[in-house]
């Protein structure tokens, strides 16, 4: 039998976005003059949908099923991020001038967001079959080893680096790839040297990008007066930007999320959502939580998420086989990142970088690929032994 506690849990927190997205929605309905249930009910649309999906995945074999599933999304996803800038017009989305999301029926879908679960299941996969304990090899020799893969990643970060200007998909699938890599058997010396590489390749794509620039610049406009206080005036001095640099978002994200306080506003009485802080039901979904039910209803949350975390890593653990753990330990490093990734953003520890929060953001590729790879966890636990 699968985790039914996984399912219960990832079940609630769909559940709770689509109240956030009724609730924060309201100027955005206004905006674009459509019914006031019109992103509620597209949610909940996708969230019945994505609970029957991971329902009807956790019934399958993973002896049979899982290699046939995890191949169709890495394959089927590439091929269609590297087709993107060829389609016309009309088959696709573009947000200044990044073509990521494919139209269908009147709904668009995002690639990278099933590519991401494909590709875990591809390291999984290859990763036990080609890598084990470094023994006594040397960090050149596992280089050596590592290379093909590093070929494949550098790949995909050029098409969603560049092609789709999404840096914070690169930064989360980078954090899983280089996790999966140290719990497949890799010495600390080489992870230590791979992210070293990550962090330079990184700050690469910033100083490439103007719109990069300007979103660091951004964050450190409003960050900078906390943090040069330990410099000396000296050093402070060439390090600060000028104050012209309005932190926008940032600004109103930390706003929204002192207004909360601790018990927040109440559902529908936040503020910051009625044009202050844009994208407030998808990539600032949690600003807004903090505002409309405070501390205690964030606590809640995150408490859900850890406790869903909670429940990959078990069937990880007990997985029969490596490629089986490393694939559950893949799933839940990729959701865990870019919660980590978002909630640092949102909340002016790091720049933002566009994620969204899995399972409680808006947004239907984001929800059914989580869902997806939640349905192929519960599949895997049917085999292993849960309390």
């Amino acid at each position: 039998m699968a985790d039914r506690q996984l399912f219960t849990l990832v079940s609630v927190l769909i559940g709770i976005s689509v109240v956030l997205i009724y609730s924060l929605s309201a100027y955005i309905t206004l905006l674009f003059e459509v019914n006031q249930f019109h992103f509620a009910l597209r949610q909940a649309v996708f969230g019945f949908l994505s609970i029957f999906i991971i329902w009807l995945l956790a019934q399958g074999d993973p002896d049979k099923h899982l290699t046939p599933i995890g191949f169709t999304l890495f394959i089927g996803s590439t091929i269609l991020m590297i087709a993107m800038p060829f389609l016309p017009e009309f088959l696709v989305s573009a947000v200044g001038g990044a073509k990521r999301w494919i139209k269908l029926f009147g709904f668009s879908f995002a690639p990278v967001e099933f590519f991401k679960i494909g590709f875990v299941y591809f390291l999984a996969w290859s990763f036990s079959r080609k890598l084990g304990h470094h023994g006594g090899m040397g960090v050149k020799e596992e280089y050596i080893r590592f290379a093909p893969y590093g070929i494949v990643f550098i790949g995909a970060m050029f098409v969603i680096a560049f092609v789709q200007n999404d840096l914070g998909q690169v930064v989360v699938l980078g954090l899983t790839l280089l996790f999966m890599l140290m719990f497949a058997g890799s010495s600390f010396r080489f992870f230590l040297t791979l992210l070293i590489g990550a962090v330079l390749f990184f700050l690469f794509f910033i100083f490439t990008a103007e719109h990069r620039i300007l979103r660091i610049k951004s964050w450190w406009a409003l960050a900078q007066n906390n943090i040069l206080e330990i410099f000396p005036e000296s050093i402070a001095a060439q390090l600060r930007v000028p104050t012209e640099v309005e932190p926008y978002q940032i600004g109103h994200s930390l706003n929204a999320i002192h207004n909360g306080g601790l018990f927040g506003a109440g559902v529908s009485n936040g503020t910051f959502k009625l044009g202050f802080l844009s994208e407030v039901h998808t990539d600032f979904v949690l600003a807004g939580l903090a505002e409309e039910f405070g501390f205690i209803g964030v606590l809640v949350v995150v408490t859900l998420f850890i406790w869903m975390l909670q429940r990959i890593f078990k069937i990880a653990n007990r997985a029969k086989d490596s490629k089986t753990y490393l694939f559950c330990l893949g799933v839940g490093l990729l959701l865990a990142f870019a919660f980590l990734v978002n909630a640092y953003g949102i909340s002016g520890i790091t720049p933002i970088k566009g994620i969204s929060v899995p399972f409680l953001s808006y947004g239907g590729s984001s929800i059914l690929a989580a869902s997806i790879g939640i349905g192929m966890v519960l599949m895997v636990s049917k085999k292993v032994k849960m309390k």
